[in-house]
């Protein structure tokens, strides 16, 4: 995609085929494994390169199956489906077939926590960063915009490790680096307040008008425990995380990046205690979760207060 582009719909996708597709023609290595979702946007890399570009049905397990032996024979193996079908589904096969063997994956996942909510309960995934957070040795990203997409797939795509991204349909009005660590959008002295991913926007409106420092990250694992621990220094010890899926997936990082120093915890997210049964919008369920800007002021201006 061009410099200027919006955050469209999709975008990220668009970003995540055209640097495969790419990387497909630079690199013997690589391989495409699709569980129907997205194949047909890979058809004419499989038509070219029928051994490294499989498209293996509607079958999730079998998905992450092929890829943990493509690993094993030495390919660097890129899988994408739905957040669910991607991490829920065919999640003992990612905890043994990449993880117990110790090899290497790029996991790509589109639909976030609830991007559609048309399709119901079976396309929505809250719980896919704690679910991957249970194994060892996973690098996470949740790129809050397109122009993030590229730096941090061209480098997964490089190494040989263990990564799950997080691709959204939703996006935040700019780009932040995606340099390791969290970045410093803005600085103040009453609290700190981590973004991640997609959420940047909403955390800023609802920040607005308090005297707060906003830490945004596009990876959150490994987790910027320095990072943290300088801005709380610098700023106050009353911490608030803000997580664009389940409600405390990282609270147990902040604990650990402040374990020497006193400190106050607010998390917020997809909430663990909610089962919306309507479809609705997105923005309907940002509401039932009290991620839109409003909620996040509410819950962050009561907590600082």
């Amino acid at each position: 995609m061009k410099e200027g582009d919006t955050g469209e719909t999709g975008a990220m996708r668009v970003v995540f085929v055209e640097v495969v597709k790419e990387e497909l023609d630079r690199n013997p290595n690589l391989a495409v494994v699709t569980a129907d979702i997205s194949a047909s946007a890979f058809d004419k890399a499989r038509a070219q390169y029928p051994d490294r570009v499989v498209n293996v049905g509607i079958r999730e397990q079998t998905m992450i199956g092929v890829a943990g032996g493509l690993a094993l024979a030495g390919l660097r193996p890129v899988v994408h489906s739905y957040a669910p079908f991607l991490v829920e589904r065919p999640f003992e096969q990612i905890k043994l077939d990449l993880g117990h063997q110790e090899v290497g994956a790029v996991l790509v996942s589109i639909g976030g926590s609830y991007d559609d909510p048309v399709w119901g309960r079976t396309h929505q995934a809250p719980g896919d960063v704690a679910l991957i957070d249970s194994l060892p040795g996973w690098t996470v990203h949740v790129p809050g915009h397109w122009a993030e997409v590229e730096p941090l797939l061209r480098k997964a795509l490089a190494d040989d490790n263990r990564v799950y991204m997080r691709l959204s349909t939703r996006s935040n009005a700019e780009s932040v680096s995606t340099s390791a660590g969290f970045a410093a959008v803005r600085q103040g002295k009453d609290g700190v307040v981590i973004a991640v991913g997609p959420v940047l926007d909403q955390v800023l409106a609802a920040v607005s008008t308090l005297d707060v420092t906003v830490l945004y990250a596009s990876t959150i694992r490994p987790f910027d425990h320095f990072g943290l621990l300088t801005a709380a220094r610098a700023a106050s010890p009353n911490i608030v995380l803000v997580e664009p899926y389940l409600r405390g997936t990282s609270a147990h990082e902040v604990s650990n990046a402040l374990v020497s120093m006193p400190h106050r915890l607010l998390s917020l997210g997809v909430e663990r205690d909610t089962e919306p049964h309507a479809y609705g919008t997105p923005e309907d369920h940002d509401r039932i979760h009290g991620l839109h800007a409003e909620g996040i002021a509410q819950a962050v201006g009561t907590f600082l207060a």
